[in-house]
């Protein structure tokens, strides 16, 4: 996500007011999970000085350092999949062979090979999404094209399941989808919607209030792929998986929570190649000049699993008629969550959104 200055005052006030309203009255269908005791202190694990990467969007860690990705970039030299040292410095970046859209998130398959999920849709227009796997020693990684079966969604956060299977979570709604046939190169395969997940409520410190704690922006696999985890802005959310049945952990599993309290703009995730930790990192391209974005690591643990609240209907998910846009700015986009707790509160006419949906906007 990117904006300027102006935009990102804007951001802050308009969420600000929204977490107001949320706050007060609890959104349906979400339990609210407290930590026992205050969240573990991240440890600063290094920073990325790399002038190039301020827009960070996926992170993986491997044997030998890092592996990270940017958002789609207007500059040409950002669009690359980056290998970073274990000191954050990059080692060496591998180009697309034609332009990516949005790259979001990234995950390492069992055989070593390096998935970009190019699933970004700020304004809910492609026609297709994409992933691009790079094998193990190639220079050259290969796209595969998907399609949605039910209209355009945004997300930013990217999964493969027990068999090798890609995995997309929507950012708003944490609906998943998954190729319903082979990927195919040079094809455009449909996919599948195959559940959603429903996260408990937190009240964890962020920047975007309420909306931060409940957009999904990252997601990870543990190294023995027992365990999954989804980000939001606020926290880390855990799930155990078993016969590598990813959708079903997802989907029928309580999480244990890591909150990740106040990061700048968190939207990547990783585990740590412990299994026992998380890594996370923040873009920076809304921050004072000389800002470096800090790969930090969270021990894992946090609170007991938080028990789901009943199903019930999940908000649906902003429509483009909702975005308010202006050029170069950041999108505000209205939130259903938002109307029924200002309804809760009493509040008359909502003219100010309420959940606020922070999206980039392309240069085109």
């Amino acid at each position: 996500m990117r904006g300027d200055g102006a935009a990102s005052r804007w951001r802050r006030v308009a969420v600000g007011v929204a977490a107001l309203l949320v706050g007060a009255a609890a959104v349906p269908g979400r339990a609210v999970a407290e930590p026992s005791a205050g969240p573990a202190p991240a440890t600063p694990v290094c920073e990325v000085r790399d002038p190039r990467l301020t827009e960070i969007s996926g992170l993986a860690a491997t044997d030998g350092g890092f592996v990270v990705v940017n958002d789609g970039a207007d500059d040409e030299s950002r669009r690359r999949i980056f290998f970073l040292r274990s000191d954050c410095a990059v080692l060496r970046a591998v180009p697309y062979p034609t332009r990516p859209r949005d790259t979001e998130d990234l995950a390492v398959g069992a055989d070593g090979s390096i998935w970009v999920a190019d699933v970004g849709d700020n304004d809910r227009s492609r026609l297709t999404v994409a992933v691009w796997k790079l094998a193990p020693g190639a220079d050259r990684p290969v796209l595969y094209r998907m399609a949605y079966p039910d209209g355009p969604h945004d997300a930013e956060a990217f999964l493969l399941t027990g068999d090798g299977r890609p995995l997309i979570v929507t950012k708003y709604s944490a609906g998943l989808y998954a190729p319903a046939t082979a990927l195919r190169p040079g094809a455009t395969v449909p996919l599948a919607r195959v559940g959603q997940v429903r996260l408990p409520a937190t009240t964890t410190s962020n920047p975007f209030g309420g909306l931060g704690r409940t957009a999904v922006t990252g997601a990870a696999t543990a190294p023995d792929g027992r365990r999954v985890v989804l980000r939001t802005y606020a926290d880390a959310f855990e799930f155990e998986v078993t016969a590598g049945d990813v959708v079903a952990a997802l989907t029928g599993g309580t999480p244990r929570i890591t909150p990740l309290p106040d990061e700048p703009q968190g939207e990547s995730i990783a585990y740590h190649r412990d299994g026992r930790s998380v890594l996370t990192v923040s873009e920076t391209a809304d921050q004072p000049p000389g800002t470096a974005p800090r790969i930090l690591r969270y021990p894992l643990g946090g609170p007991a699993p938080a028990t789901p609240a009943e199903p019930t209907p999940a908000p649906a998910e902003p429509t483009p008629a909702a975005t308010a846009t202006a050029s170069g700015q950041r999108d505000v986009v209205a939130h259903p969550a938002a109307i029924v707790a200002a309804g809760a509160l009493g509040v008359g006419a909502v003219v100010i959104v309420g959940l606020v949906a922070v999206r980039r906007s392309r240069r085109r």
